[in-house]
């Protein structure tokens, strides 16, 4: 099992009232605080503005943060939860890519999906078509990202994007090409794009649904001819962590302010846990296969969710 978290973007409000000409110097000290920690991996969200409330706040752009992450960081992988396929044209973004592999000397994890806010897409003036049409996006940007990861001369003709003779240097430092992360759990289109695309998927807030999923998973793995054990399969878990129930209850506080929830409504909608129970409950997610736990740690900045998790979670599960 790997383990990996977010540094404060400011998507989820963890920017808030912080002067701006702070902001980017607080993301790097928590990006090197992830790498002492021994956390494997660095997150981003791709999103233009605050959630789940729009406000006049800072949300650093994904790809941005991706290239600065990268020459401010050493051990650790850096990935995004994830790229919306529609945001960018893929051989644009996979010139991209292939920029921020070579400069993190092939760290990068690239996730994508089809993109799911309304009220985003519509605010930068984004198209929002219909949920089949979204994933036919996503399906045919996968395949302009590999060819232009693996051919000299990329070549992709489909109904929404073509490259003809596209020559993308410097190339990735990975080979075949940096390992792309699918996510989501639609059944019928996402888990299959998985099957027949993805290195790892992402799917699963709790852990009958990571189940569920991987069952699924594991069907249109058989239907397309791919290896099951080939996919690498990851969760992504809005989490506070506590020493105990009072501190459980403090971060709860914390989180539910910026969920705009009550405490209450985030325990029941998100993974809270004292240390003793998040070590039980994470370790079925370990036994069913997760081979990778992503974590949004809602206290950031308030409390001490990404340390406790580092020093006392993860060397009982990892």
């Amino acid at each position: 099992m790997r383990f990996g978290t977010f540094v404060p973007q400011g998507w989820k409000g963890d920017q808030d009232g912080i002067p701006v000409e702070e902001q980017w110097g607080r993301i790097g000290d928590v990006a090197r605080l992830i790498e002492d920690s021994g956390y494997d991996s660095i997150w981003v969200y791709d999103h233009f503005h605050t959630h789940p409330v729009v406000k006049q706040e800072s949300t650093f752009e994904a790809w941005t943060l991706m290239s600065a992450l990268a020459a401010v960081t050493t051990r650790a992988r850096l990935g995004q939860m994830c790229t919306c396929a529609l945001y960018r044209p893929p051989s644009m973004l996979a010139k991209i890519a292939a920029n921020v592999d070579v400069i993190s000397g092939g760290r990068l994890d690239v996730g994508i999906g089809a993109g799911w806010s309304v009220k985003e897409f519509e605010a930068f003036g984004y198209e929002y078509p219909s949920d089949a049409e979204r994933l036919d996006m996503l399906e045919e940007a996968v395949q302009v990202l590999v060819a232009m990861w693996t051919e000299d001369e990329a070549t992709f003709i489909g109904k929404h994007y073509r490259v003809e003779g596209a020559i993308n240097r410097p190339r990735p430092i990975q080979q075949p090409h940096p390992p792309l992360w699918i996510a989501g759990g639609g059944e019928k289109r996402t888990l299959r794009i998985v099957a027949r695309y993805g290195d790892f998927s992402n799917f699963g807030d709790d852990i009958d649904d990571f189940r569920h999923k991987s069952r699924v998973l594991a069907g249109h793995c058989e239907t397309v001819g791919r290896d099951f054990d080939e996919i690498g399969r990851s969760c992504h878990l809005m989490s506070v962590i506590g020493r105990d129930d009072a501190d459980l209850q403090r971060k709860l506080e914390v989180a539910a302010r910026r969920r705009s929830c009550t405490p209450e409504e985030f325990a029941g909608e998100h993974f809270a846990a004292t240390i003793d129970q998040a070590v039980e409950e994470m370790g079925e997610f370990v036994d069913e296969g997760c081979v990778e736990m992503i974590l949004y740690f809602y206290d950031m900045g308030e409390g001490d969710s990404l340390e406790l998790f580092a020093s006392e979670v993860i060397p009982q599960l990892g």
